[in-house]
């Protein structure tokens, strides 16, 4: 499991990376969710790591 933590805003993003924010269900800044470690999740938050903190759970 891995907790992902959006931490920088959203603002002067490509809409790609602003629809994986969305898909990973992160709306405000600080929000949290926790994911299963599968290979489309990993590729999902590799996308979006500069705008993300990734801790193991």
């Amino acid at each position: 499991m891995v907790k992902v933590t959006l931490i920088k805003s959203l603002n002067g993003q490509v809409a790609s990376v602003k629809a994986t924010v969305a898909a990973l269900g992160l709306k405000k800044i600080r929000q949290s969710k926790t994911f299963e470690e599968t290979p489309a999740n990993l590729g999902q938050i590799n996308k979006v790591a500069h705008l993300v903190k990734v801790e193991k759970v």
